[in-house]
């Protein structure tokens, strides 16, 4: 043991009751504010989707957008990119900004489309793709098999063809 009465370690301050209730009230104001500003992030929630109209227009679709977009990484966007016919000029063309007009000009059919594609996305990001591509198509009734069989053809079909042309160089060797 130490000593010395005034060592901070060995011998430390006794706490008051008034630094207790100091720290009570302290810790009950900051729970006081987290729950105002809860509160106050809800009823803004529940404000904006007040005012969300039963069909999302336009602008809706254009803002939900711009907040979602952004969220996706290159390759992800460069896919949504690629499904609604936006490429890339130049090297220097930036996909998102191409992305952001393309935005601004389409129509509501276009953006719902994109809307729920970039949803799938982004989730598909964060989760298994194939549980979210499953559901997905599930919820909208796609065919999945159908799909699968028509891509597994057309593969097919590209290496017959690719196979075909390297044999056909050979017989006019040949001849």
């Amino acid at each position: 043991m130490c000593s010395n009465p005034a060592c901070p370690i060995h011998h430390p301050a006794k706490q008051t009751s008034h630094d207790k209730g100091k720290w009570k009230e302290e810790q009950e104001k900051q729970r006081r504010d987290e729950a105002i500003a809860n509160t106050t992030g809800i009823r803004v929630l529940g404000a904006i989707g007040a005012a969300v109209p039963v069909r999302l227009l336009k602008r809706d679709l254009q803002f939900v957008l711009n907040q979602i977009v952004p969220l996706l990484d290159e390759w992800r966007l460069q896919t949504l990119a690629r499904q609604h016919g936006i490429r890339k000029d130049r090297e220097t063309d930036v996909i998102g900004k191409l992305f952001a007009a393309f935005i601004r000009r389409a129509d509501e059919g276009s953006l719902s489309r994109v809307l729920v594609e970039s949803i799938v996305l982004l989730a598909a990001a964060r989760t298994n793709p194939a549980v979210v591509l499953r559901e997905a198509a599930s919820t909208y009734k796609v065919d999945t098999d159908a799909i699968a069989l028509k891509v597994k053809q057309e593969f097919a079909l590209k290496a017959k063809a690719k196979k075909d042309a390297k044999a056909a160089p050979k017989a006019k060797k040949a001849a």
